[in-house]
């Protein structure tokens, strides 16, 4: 049976816009508008409010012969949270724009927002706007996050200090794992079309890849304990990487212990399969979406009983740099080898 495909002209602009955001409900009191004026209103009272854009492009971000849409919108939203959670703050509106080629059907975008919806409502926070235009080559996303946050718990990344430990959520790796199997999948699938992919063994690898989640569990947990993050970074361009982000801003140095680093077995398997090293896959893989943070020491009882919550390292004086001590007991100086955003820049 032929699915149906509804030309996005038969809409216009607007009502394009009425179309696929009628099934999303407020949910925030701080939402006074949401969609259908020239802008959103919202009231934040005596909060801070947070506010982060990312944009994902076809090509570049996601390939769609193997990201499904649903997965897509899911996702898109999910990165743009990670953003609102390592401020220590909690996530309330986003605004999502998109720029479509005439080969996305209505059908098409609704199981975008499909996808958009299932993170609106897993999130608890609200759709208030957005613009969709169109585009010569492909699907361009952008999407606005908005928080919020309570002054004295917002978080930077400039707030470490040397005796601080250095944590980390979840496990690295898995994400980028998760790429090279698809990217392998879609390879063999060029060469020859009848050939089934084999992917029910990597379904965390996957997952991660495809819907990763934004920890929002570890900031509802650390507020319900009273622990305070002194900095705080989401992974989303590799663990190295976002540890010299951490660096530079609060002008410390640190260490970090490879046999700390949480890899997950099945991200460790799949490394090694792939003639990789599962810790260069966690130090740049990216994509992870999990919280790189520090606390100050006298948090040390705290965080070692909480769930899913991995000690890394410490933060040093700035004059020792970042630097690695390996399993074998060599130290190595951490260098940045994750995505680079415009590698892929014309020459």
């Amino acid at each position: 049976m032929e699915e149906k495909r509804t030309d996005v002209n038969e809409f216009g602009e607007f009502g394009l816009i009425d179309h696929l955001t009628k099934s999303f409900t407020i949910q925030k009191e701080s939402t006074v508008k949401s969609i259908g004026d020239d802008a959103a209103v919202i009231n934040n009272q005596n909060w801070l409010t947070v506010v982060s854009t990312d944009s994902l492009v076809e090509g570049i971000h996601f390939d769609m012969m193997y990201t499904p849409l649903k997965h897509l919108g899911y996702k898109a939203v999910s990165v743009n949270v990670s953003d609102i959670y390592a401020m220590n703050a909690i996530p309330q509106q986003i605004l999502v724009s998109l720029a479509i080629s005439n080969r996305f059907s209505v059908e098409a975008l609704e199981e975008f927002y499909a996808g958009v919806r299932a993170a609106c409502d897993h999130y608890k926070i609200d759709l208030v706007g957005g613009d969709t235009t169109s585009s010569n080559k492909g699907l361009f996303i952008n999407i606005t996050a908005i928080g919020r946050a309570m002054p004295e718990r917002v978080t930077y990344r400039s707030g470490a200090r040397p005796g601080d430990i250095l944590c980390v959520s979840g496990d690295l790796g898995a994400a980028y794992l998760g790429l090279q199997i698809l990217e392998r999948e879609k390879m063999l699938f060029l060469d020859n079309p009848n050939v089934k992919p084999e992917l029910k063994e990597h379904q965390h690898l996957l997952g991660k890849q495809l819907k990763p989640e934004a920890r929002g569990d570890i900031i509802a947990y650390m507020a319900e304990h009273d622990i305070f993050p002194t900095s705080m970074i989401d992974v989303s361009d590799g663990l190295s990487s976002e540890i010299l982000h951490l660096c530079k801003e609060s002008d410390v140095g640190v260490l970090l212990e490879e046999s700390k680093v949480p890899i997950h077995p099945e991200t460790e398997k799949t490394a090694i399969s792939f003639s990789m090293d599962p810790i260069t896959c966690a130090l740049s893989g990216g994509e992870d979406y999990e919280l790189l943070f520090t606390v100050d020491s006298g948090d040390l009882d705290k965080i070692r009983t909480m769930p899913d919550v991995y000690i890394i390292g410490d933060v040093t004086d700035p004059s020792y740099g970042a630097m690695l001590k390996t399993t074998g007991g060599n130290f190595h100086k951490l260098t940045a080898q994750g995505w680079k955003h415009f590698e892929q820049e014309e020459k």
